[in-house]
C-alpha cells in the first residue's frame, strides 16, 4: 500500500488537528472544483457495490436546512442592509457620506441589534419610513460610477424590488412577498418557506429495499427553502440515471406526485408512487372517467360503466379533451345516472374529459386499495434518515452561509452517513471485509485529492476523513 494511503489510515479523525488555515484552504478547493460532490458519488457508488445493494426501490423525501445567519422581519431586513451600504460608503468615500442628510445617517449609526429603538409610532408608519430611505439611497447613487458594482448595493437595490413597488418616485410596501426573497444579505441565496422558516432545503434519494443489509443514500440536491418538492423530481432522476443508480420505483410523497412527473418519471422507465393531491371530487360512492372502458391510445370512450357503446366520442388534440355523447335511451334509464359523470346538456347525454384527468382518476382508485397502503408505507422511512442526519451529524444547522459553503456541508455528510451505514453492515460480515472498505475509500480519496488539490499528499489524502467524521472537523487555532 503506498505509504500515503497507510498514513491515513493510522490518522485518529478525534485526537488529530489541523490548523485553520489549511482547513480554509482545502474547503476553497472542495467548493470551486465540486469535489464535494465526487467525493459523494464516488464513493456511494463504491459502496453500492461492496454491499452489492439493490436501487430499484428508492423513496425520496425533502428536509428542511439553517444555515448560519440572522432571522430578520421585513423592517430589520431593510434596515439591515441599508446600515450595511452605509457602512461601507463611509469607508469608501466620506465625501459622498457626508452629502446625505443627518436623519438618515443617523438613523442607522447604531448596532443591528438597536435599530429602530428609539422610533416612536406604528410599525407600518416605521415599515414605510424605512422604504423611502431605501428608494432614497438607490435612487441617489443608480447612476453613480463605481457604487451600482458594490455587493451592499445589490443588496439595497434587490432588497427594494422585492419588498416595494415604485411608482411615480413613491415607495410602497409589498402586503406579501413570497418565498423567492432575500432573507439576509450575509446570505442572498437562501430563501423562505411558509412553513418551516429561512433557509435551505436538501432533496434526498435513499435506497428502500427490504433485502439490503443497509439503506444508503443514492441522491442529493441543494436548493433554497422556497423550492417546490414538485420540481425537484426531473433533475434528481437525471443525477441518478448519470450515476448508475436510477430506480424502476420511487416513493414519495404528494408534493412529488404531479400528473407531469409521474409521466415523465414513466418515460424513464420509473413508476413513480405518490398520493395524488387534493381532495376526491365528488362523494365516494360515484362513478369516475376511470370505470368507463378507454383507448389509451386514442383517449376515446369505448364503453360506459353499464356496458353501453356511445353515440360518439370524439378526442380534441389542441383542447387535449375527449367529448363522448351516449344515446339517451342507455342513459335515461340507467340505475347509475345520479353517480355517472355523463351529464344531461339540453337533450344530448354528455360527459368530458381529459387523459390527464383519466390518468388521475386511475390513481386514486389504486391508492384507496389495501395494496397500494401496504407497498407505499415504506416511504415514511425517510423521515428517519432526516431526522438521524440532523441529529447525528449536524445537518439541520450548518455554520456556514451561502449555497456553495452549504452543498459542502451537505454531500460531505451524506457521504458520511453512508459510510458509517456501510461500516456497520460489514461489521455484521466480519472484520476482514471492514479492513476492505477502509482501504477502498482511502484509495477513493486520495486519488480525488491528488486530482483536484494541490498540497502535501499527506494533508490531502486525510482531508476527506475530517470531512465525514461525525464530529467533522476539529479546527485549531493556527
Amino acid at each position: 500500500m503506498d505509504p500515503c494511503w497507510q498514513y491515513a489510515l493510522n490518522v485518529n479523525p478525534v485526537t488529530a488537528s489541523m490548523s485553520h488555515a489549511t482547513v480554509e484552504r482545502y474547503s476553497r478547493y472542495f467548493r470551486d472544483s465540486a469535489l464535494a460532490q465526487k467525493v459523494f458519488h464516488r464513493v456511494t457508488s463504491a459502496l453500492i457495490d461492496i454491499l452489492d445493494l439493490d436501487v430499484s426501490r428508492q423513496r425520496l423525501d425533502s428536509t428542511h436546512i439553517y444555515s448560519d445567519m440572522a432571522t430578520f422581519g421585513r423592517t430589520q431586513l431593510m434596515g439591515v442592509t441599508i446600515r450595511r451600504f452605509l457602512k461601507q460608503l463611509k469607508r469608501q468615500d466620506q465625501d459622498l457620506f457626508g452629502q446625505l442628510t443627518e436623519d438618515l445617517r443617523q438613523r442607522y449609526a447604531v448596532s443591528e441589534s438597536k435599530l429602530f429603538g428609539a422610533h416612536q409610532g406604528t410599525r407600518q408608519q416605521l415599515r414605510q419610513s424605512v422604504a423611502e430611505d431605501l428608494l432614497t439611497l438607490v435612487s441617489t447613487f443608480s447612476e453613480h460610477p463605481g457604487i451600482p458594482s458594490w455587493t451592499t448595493y445589490k443588496a439595497l437595490k434587490r432588497v427594494l424590488e422585492e419588498q416595494c413597488d415604485v411608482e411615480e418616485e413613491r415607495v410602497t410596501v409589498k402586503e406579501k412577498t413570497g418565498g423567492n426573497v432575500m432573507q439576509n444579505p450575509s446570505d442572498p441565496e437562501a430563501s423562505y418557506d411558509g412553513h418551516k422558516g429561512p433557509g435551505y432545503q436538501a432533496q434526498i434519494s435513499e435506497t428502500c429495499s427490504e433485502a439490503n443489509e443497509a439503506q444508503l443514500i443514492t441522491g442529493v440536491m441543494v436548493e433554497p427553502a422556497h423550492c417546490s418538492d414538485q420540481d425537484a423530481v426531473k433533475p434528481m432522476l437525471d443525477q441518478l440515471d448519470t450515476n448508475d443508480r436510477q430506480p424502476e420505483l420511487l416513493f414519495g410523497d404528494t408534493h412529488y406526485g404531479s400528473d407531469e412527473n409521474v409521466e415523465a418519471a414513466a418515460q424513464r422507465g420509473v413508476d413513480l408512487q405518490s398520493p395524488v393531491s387534493g381532495v376526491t371530487p365528488g362523494n365516494a360512492a360515484d362513478l369516475t372517467i376511470d370505470d368507463f372502458v378507454i383507448d389509451d391510445e386514442r383517449h376515446v370512450v369505448q364503453r360506459c360503466p353499464a356496458g353501453h357503446e356511445p353515440l360518439s366520442s370524439q378526442y380534441d388534440s389542441e383542447q387535449d379533451q375527449t367529448v363522448t355523447e351516449m344515446a339517451p335511451c342507455d342513459c335515461a334509464s340507467c340505475d347509475f345516472f345520479d353517480q355517472c359523470p355523463v351529464k344531461k346538456v339540453h337533450d344530448r347525454y354528455i360527459a368530458t374529459h381529459s387523459p390527464a384527468q383519466h390518468r388521475l382518476a386511475a390513481r386514486r382508485a389504486e391508492q384507496s386499495t389495501t395494496a397500494f397502503a401496504e407497498n407505499y408505507s415504506i416511504r415514511g422511512g425517510g423521515e428517519s434518515v432526516n431526522s438521524a442526519l440532523k441529529r447525528m451529524t449536524g445537518m439541520g444547522r450548518l455554520r456556514v452561509r451561502g449555497r456553495p459553503h452549504m452543498e459542502l456541508g451537505v454531500y460531505l455528510r451524506c457521504a458520511g452517513w453512508n459510510l458509517s451505514r456501510a461500516i456497520a453492515a460489514l461489521k455484521k460480515r466480519g472484520l476482514a471485509d471492514f479492513s476492505g472498505l477502509v482501504g477502498h475509500s482511502c484509495e477513493i480519496f486520495g486519488q480525488l485529492g491528488w486530482a483536484h488539490c494541490p498540497g502535501r499528499a499527506n494533508r490531502v489524502v486525510v482531508l476527506p476523513f475530517y470531512c465525514l467524521h461525525p464530529n467533522f472537523i476539529r479546527r485549531k487555532a493556527a
